[in-house]
């Protein structure tokens, strides 16, 4: 994912000279295809181009810094009661998947999770997630085919207080953003848990090869439904890892994991100066 090595490269290039017209469009096609965005492209190719070769990478990652989020990367902590989470998102970005890996990392760190199949409408995301809660020995909460998943969030909640969890994680049902009705039904199933329980996290899950569509995504989440950080999929190594520059810079909320492959345990918190180092 060394997003900007071919940038660096030919500004660094010791043979001097000038960077020819050909180089350029290719660096910007490079960039482009990272998913930057072309706003973004263009600004680093501005900055580039009035940088000197021995000072290029320091002034590009001090401008990619200020792109970032400076918003806490940390969850939630647990205090006297289950640290609640719910995880949104559209369907196909991996959000079940992403859902019990999360459990699985803080079952790992040692905290007790209760999980919540509230995606009610797809039975294959019920089964899904009981099949990690048995695999992983962490209790699911689900409820009747096509039920109430607000009925099922808020029965979560109080077997996660009977329990003394340190957190409970809700599989909501995935939507699309440019829905209306199903924002407003995320709304709901936030107002009916919140009577047992106050929510504390609500991460959305967004698809990294999406690229343009993925922040749109999140813009509209964003004004619906409170985000308060990003789960990023399929951070595989490609070169599409500039979506986490474009979409933290455009919304302001921090990614909080990256998803970098299927297995369990392909989750990882989502460190911001090892991702810039990366970059390069």
């Amino acid at each position: 994912m060394a997003l900007f090595s071919k940038l660096v490269a030919k500004i660094k290039n010791p043979f001097g000279g000038a960077i020819s017209a050909a180089d350029w469009a290719d660096i910007e096609q490079s960039l482009l295809e990272s998913d930057l965005g072309a706003a973004n492209t263009a600004e680093i190719l501005e900055i580039a181009r009035k940088s000197k070769g021995d000072e290029i990478e320091a002034t590009v990652t001090s401008a990619l810094t200020h792109w970032l989020s400076s918003a806490n990367r940390e969850l939630a902590t647990y205090i006297d009661r289950p640290i609640t989470i719910l995880v949104v998102g559209v369907n196909g970005t991996g959000k079940t998947t992403s859902t019990a890996k999360l459990a699985a990392l803080l079952q790992n760190q040692g905290q007790s999770v209760v999980l919540a199949a509230a995606d009610t409408f797809r039975a294959a995301a019920v089964e899904q997630l009981q099949t990690w809660g048995q695999r992983l020995n962490i209790p699911v909460v689900s409820g009747k085919a096509n039920g109430d998943p607000a009925a099922v969030a808020f029965d979560a909640a109080k077997s996660a207080q009977a329990n003394g969890a340190h957190y409970l994680l809700v599989d909501t049902a995935g939507r699309l953003h440019t829905k209306s009705g199903l924002m407003d039904e995320l709304g709901k199933v936030r107002r009916v848990l919140e009577k047992a329980n106050p929510v504390d996290e609500v991460l959305l899950v967004v698809d990294a090869t999406t690229g343009q569509n993925g922040i749109n995504q999140a813009k509209e989440f964003i004004s619906s439904a409170a985000v308060t950080g990003l789960i990023l999929t399929k951070m595989d190594g490609s070169a599409k890892g500039g979506i986490a520059l474009a979409i933290e810079r455009a919304t302001g909320v921090p990614v909080k994991f990256v998803g970098t492959g299927e297995q369990v345990g392909d989750l990882a918190p989502f460190d911001s100066a090892r991702y810039l180092a990366g970059l390069f």
